[in-house]
């Protein structure tokens, strides 16, 4: 696993954290996030404790990536041969709505549901994936937002335990 930030990378992420008016907020503050200016994709709820929709926290595409953009290579069971993931770690976006709890309930547009510990988003540099080899990832191919694990990492992540929490068009999270 590489996980790859750059210059140019970081220097955008910077200048969108301070245009969606993310800048500044860290684990430890409490207030509102600043509303989505575009479609939201993205609906965290339960024991959070920054919000800006009510008692949820709502995030757009560039409200996600601002919050700064990773990447690595792994094998995944679903494509051939060793893929690329560009995203935003679940940790970072967890602690951004200050996240307390033990589970993480994924739903996705699908239908699909799966929970995971809150802890593995600690062990493991899980991404929020909202590229795949240097392209957004459209609905129809597990997109727009994928929760993919570095596989390839640690061989405890090559088990069905951690394919099944690999949830793909996420929609909504719940902490509990």
């Amino acid at each position: 696993m590489t996980l790859n930030i750059t210059r140019r990378s970081a220097l955008a992420v910077a200048g969108a954290l301070g245009a969606t008016g993310l800048a500044g907020i860290g684990t430890s503050q409490a207030a509102g996030l600043p509303s989505p200016q575009g479609k939201v994709i993205l609906t965290i709820s339960g024991n959070i404790k920054a919000t800006n929709l009510n008692d949820t926290a709502v995030f757009d595409m560039a409200m996600i990536e601002a919050i700064g953009l990773e990447s690595f290579s792994t094998t995944t069971p679903w494509y051939n041969g060793p893929v690329k993931f560009e995203g935003v770690r679940v940790s970072k976006l967890l602690d951004l709505v200050g996240a307390t709890g033990t589970t993480v309930t994924a739903l996705a547009l699908n239908d699909y549901k799966t929970d995971i510990p809150l802890d593995d988003f600690r062990k493991y540099p899980a991404l929020m994936a909202t590229k795949r080899d240097g392209a957004y990832m459209p609905v129809k191919d597990k997109g727009p937002l994928f929760i993919v694990y570095p596989y390839d990492s640690d061989i405890t992540l090559k088990h069905q335990v951690y394919y099944a929490r690999s949830a793909w068009q996420v929609a909504r999270l719940i902490v509990k």
